[in-house]
């Protein structure tokens, strides 16, 4: 008979014995399946862990966070603003959907502190409209994930892309509030992004300077008033055309202590890129110089360190983003992500059906043109993650006086 194995707390089934329904002598042997792994796509984090749940056009959105501290104070409001930075129809610019993303916090904070048990947050779906994708059922949508999801799985929800869908990214921002509560009480840390670029229109930032008023103050959430108004430009005649637009967000992570990340492969700037990574429509990540660096010499890129305040250097520039070696350096972590324009357009294109049948399809319902301002919470979310859960984890190896 089959047994049940145990594979980091996840039971498999797996063919007995000989002598018990052992496959007959001669045939062919059925391996058992791969083994379900404890670390599924849908969770992040080690210390600081959440898990995502729930897709564009199902009940609702939401995480569960494992990890946070107690007694840590959090207001519903101060989650709340966070989502409301992303949520759709905030402007003209971004997809019209009709949703005001209310969280609710459903446990682990009891009279506005953390209880150190789980906390879950749900978003209900109010706007769905899933019939507005039934002309997708049967067809694939361009660099979408439509297909790669019907490849791996064998089924997909056409309605609205599933966890495909930046509608996931709710969980990650409502997380994201939490780690950047704690990050800001317990070291002062402070996390910022705001758009640098939109298709070919670029905006030069004082990453020491910027503000979070200045970015909230135009929907391109772009700092630089005047490229902030060739950005609306470009969104408002893409979207007149049926076309979208890409582009760069860029972030700042201020007060960060030296020592948070590991030195072989789990370094901060390598944790950095796969969380960024794992958004929606990223292409790419660079930290520092970046790419830029390989265009210079060693004399040149190299940060020149000089004495600073009680007794911790300091470096008098910054091409390494802030992380050395995979360790954080005390100076400000600055790093940039790419972000494609939006697979979902109006503009009729080549494609094939789910018969493999070539087609040609025209999308409809309600899509960003450009992802750019709705993407800065969702990057400083996974920046204020992932910095958490390097914090946290520092602090089970700080725990000595220093040699």
């Amino acid at each position: 008979m089959n047994r049940l194995r145990a594979y980091n707390g996840v039971g498999v089934l797996t063919p007995g014995p000989a002598g018990h329904d052992a496959a007959p002598r001669g045939a062919t042997p059925t391996l058992p399946r791969a083994p379900i792994l404890d670390q599924v796509s849908s969770s992040w984090g080690t210390a600081f862990r959440v898990h995502t749940y729930g897709e564009s056009h199902g009940g609702g959105v939401g995480v569960v966070v494992d990890g946070c501290p107690p007694r840590l104070a959090i207001d519903v409001s101060e989650v709340q603003a966070d989502l409301d930075r992303r949520r759709p129809g905030q402007s003209r610019l971004v997809t019209q959907r009709d949703e005001t993303d209310t969280v609710e916090i459903l446990s682990g904070v009891f009279e506005g502190r953390t209880l150190g048990t789980s906390i879950g947050m749900l978003v209900r779906n109010k706007d769905a409209r899933s019939s507005a994708y039934d002309h997708l059922e049967h067809v694939y949508r361009p660099s979408h994930a439509d297909y790669t999801t019907q490849a791996k799985y064998g089924i997909r929800n056409h309605q609205g892309g599933g966890r495909a869908s930046a509608r996931e990214t709710i969980g990650r921002v409502a997380a994201g509030a939490i780690a950047r509560k704690l990050l800001a009480q317990v070291a002062g840390i402070e996390v910022l992004a705001w758009v640098s670029r939109i298709h070919r229109i670029d905006a030069h930032v004082d990453v020491d300077s910027v503000s979070l008023e200045q970015v909230e103050a135009d929907p391109t959430r772009c700092p630089v008033p005047e490229a902030a108004t060739a950005m609306t430009r470009a969104i408002e005649n893409a979207r007149r055309a049926g076309d979208s637009l890409g582009g760069i967000v860029e972030c700042v992570i201020r007060n960060a202590p030296p020592g948070l990340g590991d030195p072989v492969f789990d370094k901060l700037d390598a944790q950095l890129a796969a969380a960024m990574l794992s958004i929606p429509a990223t292409k790419g990540f660079e930290i520092g110089s970046g790419f830029a660096s390989t265009t210079m010499t060693g004399l040149e890129h190299n940060d020149p360190f000089v004495p600073g305040p009680n007794g911790r250097p300091r470096t008098t520039t910054n091409h390494s983003g802030g992380v050395q070696g995979g360790i954080s350096n005390g100076e400000a972590i600055v790093f940039r992500v790419a972000f494609k324009p939006t697979a979902t357009i109006a503009s009729e294109q080549q494609t094939v059906d789910t018969s493999g049948q070539a087609t040609t399809l025209a999308a409809k319902g309600r899509h960003d043109p450009c992802v750019l301002p709705r993407a800065v919470p969702i990057v400083e979310a996974m920046a204020c993650l992932t910095v958490a859960d390097a914090w946290l984890r520092q602090r089970q190896v700080d725990v000595l006086p220093p040699a």
